[in-house]
């Protein structure tokens, strides 16, 4: 009977280990959940079969218009990410931006949507932060990401002079982080 049992235990353990399936909402430095950075725009519907796509083309690739992409959870129609390819109508592309929206999409050490602050400066290395008219893009080379904080979260005198240097001191722990994007290059 115990000679049984081990080969059953064995190959349930096995089998179990091999059905694991990967964190639909883990973001990782080339993943967002299922979407990789080599993924195709003629892949996606495939990529992400139990959610709805919806596609806003410009209709003249002259005018500068991106082809944003927006994936929703099917039933709900809760938005979840927008995809930006690297070349508009094109099916051929690549995703070059993944901006997200879902606050359950989540890096390995918790960063999200929801986090501010305090949170990204101490889970990640800040690779840069680029003072502009409304926000400040802090830059995490390690993940290929970026994220926007509204200017407004900043002490008064550092809102206004877009020429001043924001250093990361500067920045309150309390700062909202308000987008939160990856990007492939």
């Amino acid at each position: 009977m115990k000679n049984l049992l081990i080969p059953f235990f064995a190959i349930t353990l096995f089998l179990t280990a091999c059905n694991t399936s990967p964190n639909p909402f883990l973001i990782t430095k080339q993943t967002v959940g299922k979407l990789n950075d080599s993924t195709k725009v003629k892949d996606l519907k495939r990529v992400f079969e139990a959610d709805s796509l919806s596609q806003f083309i410009g209709g003249d690739e002259f005018t500068g218009n991106t082809n944003i992409i927006k994936v929703f959870e099917k039933g709900t129609q809760k938005l979840l990410l927008e995809l930006t390819p690297k070349e508009a109508l094109d099916s051929l592309s690549t995703i070059q931006n993944v901006r997200i929206i879902d606050n359950r999409y989540k890096t390995k050490k918790g960063l999200d949507k929801l986090c501010d602050f305090s949170c990204l400066s101490a889970n990640y290395n800040i690779s840069g932060v680029q003072n502009t008219l409304r926000n400040l893009i802090v830059s995490v080379d390690e993940i290929n990401a970026y994220f926007t904080i509204d200017k407004n979260e900043l002490p008064e005198d550092l809102r206004y002079d877009m020429n001043k240097k924001i250093e990361v001191i500067s920045i309150p722990p309390t700062a909202k982080i308000k987008d939160f994007f990856i990007q492939w290059y």
